[in-house]
């Protein structure tokens, strides 16, 4: 595979904020109080809060404008045996909000039929069909999860033949929905700031709780926690306010899940406990994400909610070989058009491509990889006749949905966030577009397009990396979007073995400093990167527990030999 060399990365210690000095005379260590500092903790009372999550942290439900009266009307619902269409989207986010939304409606006494869409045949949101699908199977009231505020006419067409509409979303959209739809969507009309990034299955746990509350019917927060983390951390939400709340609430429950569908796939990811954000994000999610990425997403959704231990086993084997089919189209995609970026005299600030050859459900997470490697924002589509729909992915800094918006006029379908879009358009504007985005992105700043790589304190070797030291950096997870994992910066270093390499081209190395302690490096996919290793560099790595020795390590995230950097 051949691809332009990624921009080199400048090495930037975090700022520092002014409250870090508080928490310093509060108590805290100084790398702990910078890093709290850091994550918007102001004082000793939010660093407890930050420290310790619990279910006090969380707001009343109905503190998120909307979620009383949907509450009001699938109570009724409810209790007069109405059937519900429940529109979700085929996505981790969205099949555990429709899972969550399912369990607990019909626990209340409602009957509900789960809709959703195909990405290949109908795409992304609420759509007319679903209006019809809903009359066809005697529904009276739609409810979505994860979608709908950017679907005027499916509203106004639900609207009109007489069904209730409930719209739950967290996506951005220009246009109001009619008057008689009751949407929540914290991007909207938000609670306050702590719920305001709020997931669809943020929302949704918000909402059952609700419904439930209303109906007399007792739930497990803990059960709905286990469901509603996967798709805030899968989709990417800063993990803070309530989301750090849901997260590390769910994510501790996990490990003790009667669910027979996704202990069998944690079973199949090779999840143990304690489960981490990122067996989610890695293991989890993409299991579940391939369901409606290669095809119907409706085996996600059943995995979620099967009581049956056999079923839940074989629709854990069915999404581990979509998993398995989902890696093999995304390489072709990735690879073809990081070939196509590496023909450019010179990378533009934002990459453009397309192809009727790649997979449609995967052009969206390549697109994440190529941003990431390139620093630069990137929209990869997959054409098919005289539609092309695809993905777009950016980098911190440039809000993507406001950039593309000048352009929703000439497309077929837009929405997303500030960091994603989904999008179709006519296969004869593609030129166009590509060549208007290139013009008008050439007005970003060029520091945005300057990749930098951030490190929260200098760790020395000699006794720097110790199992407190790990457990301390522990408290401060799960760590996502708004709360990544502290990168701490080490060096002068030099080996003092040659490196071992083990799996897919994984490196582990032992490494010395001038004084003679020793640091431990394990490099995921570093084995052809390893020329830096060969004199004198330094590291940047975040602090994690090598499972196989049983010891702490540094996890690479760069390197660079040591004359580059202390001229």
């Amino acid at each position: 595979m051949s691809s332009p060399t990624a921009p080199t990365a400048a090495w930037l210690e975090a700022s520092l904020p002014p409250a870090a000095a508080a928490l310093e005379a509060a108590g805290y260590p100084p790398w702990q109080a910078a890093c709290l500092a850091r994550r918007g903790v102001g004082d000793a009372a939010e660093a407890e809060a930050f420290l310790a999550p619990d279910l006090g942290q969380l707001s009343q439900p109905d503190a998120l404008p909307g979620v009383a009266e949907a509450a009001e009307r699938l109570a009724a619902a409810a209790a007069a045996g109405e059937t519900v269409a429940l529109v979700g989207d085929y996505d981790v986010d969205g099949v555990s909000a429709t899972a969550l939304l399912t369990a607990v409606l019909r626990a209340c006494g409602a009957r509900v039929e789960p809709i959703l869409p195909h990405r290949m045949k109908e795409g992304y949101g609420f759509q007319t069909v679903h209006v019809e699908q809903a009359r066809e199977a005697g529904c009276s009231l739609v409810l979505t999860a994860d979608c709908g505020s950017s679907s005027y006419e499916a509203a106004a067409a639900a609207l009109d033949a007489g069904l209730g509409l409930i719209v739950t979303d967290h996506h951005l959209s220009s246009r109001p929905l009619p008057p008689a739809a009751i949407e929540i969507n914290p991007r909207r009309r938000s609670g306050g700031a702590a719920t305001e990034d709020l997931a669809a299955a943020g929302i949704a746990l918000k909402l059952a709780l609700a419904v439930a509350e209303r109906c007399g019917r007792p739930v497990s927060v803990e059960a709905l926690l286990r469901v509603a983390c996967l798709g805030t951390v899968a989709d990417m939400v800063p993990l803070r306010g309530e989301n750090r709340v849901i997260a590390a609430l769910g994510l501790a429950a996990l490990p003790d899940t009667p669910s027979r569908g996704l202990r069998a796939l944690m079973s199949r990811a090779r999840v143990g406990s304690p489960v981490s954000a990122a067996d989610i994000g890695f293991r989890i999610g993409p299991r579940l994400n391939a369901a409606g990425r290669m095809g119907g997403a409706q085996a996600a959704l059943e995995l979620l909610l099967t009581r049956d231990a056999s079923r839940a086993a074989e629709l854990a084997d069915l999404l581990e070989e979509r998993n398995r089919r989902r890696r093999e189209a995304q390489r072709e995609v990735e690879e073809e058009a990081a070939e196509r970026f590496a023909d450019l005299a010179e990378l533009p600030p934002i990459l453009v491509g397309w192809s009727d050859g790649w997979h449609r459900g995967v052009v969206g997470i390549a697109a994440g990889r190529l941003a990431r490697q390139f620093h630069r924002p990137t929209v990869l589509l997959s054409v098919e006749g005289d539609t092309a729909s695809g993905s777009g992915r950016s980098v911190p800094g440039i809000h993507l949905f406001d950039f593309l918006e000048p352009w929703r006029d000439r497309l077929l379908r837009f929405g997303g966030h500030a960091q994603a879009v989904g999008l179709t358009a006519g296969s004869e504007q593609l030129e166009q577009l590509r060549d208007d985005w290139h013009e008008a992105a050439a007005a970003w700043p060029a520091e945005l397009l300057r990749p930098t790589r951030e490190y929260e304190f200098e760790l020395p070797a000699a006794g720097g990396l110790t199992p407190a030291l790990l457990a301390e950096l522990r408290r401060l997870g799960p760590f996502g979007v708004g709360n990544p994992e502290p990168v701490v910066r080490s060096g002068p270093l030099r080996l003092c073995a040659p490196p071992r390499e083990f799996g897919r081209g994984h490196l582990s190395l032992e490494a010395v400093d001038p004084q003679g302690g020793e640091l431990s490096l394990l490099g995921w996919s570093w084995a052809e990167r390893a020329e830096p290793f060969r004199e004198p560099f330094e590291v940047l790595g975040v602090p994690i527990r090598d499972r196989y020795r049983n010891r702490p390590a540094l996890r690479i995230t760069d390197v660079r030999p040591l004359e580059r950097t202390r001229a």
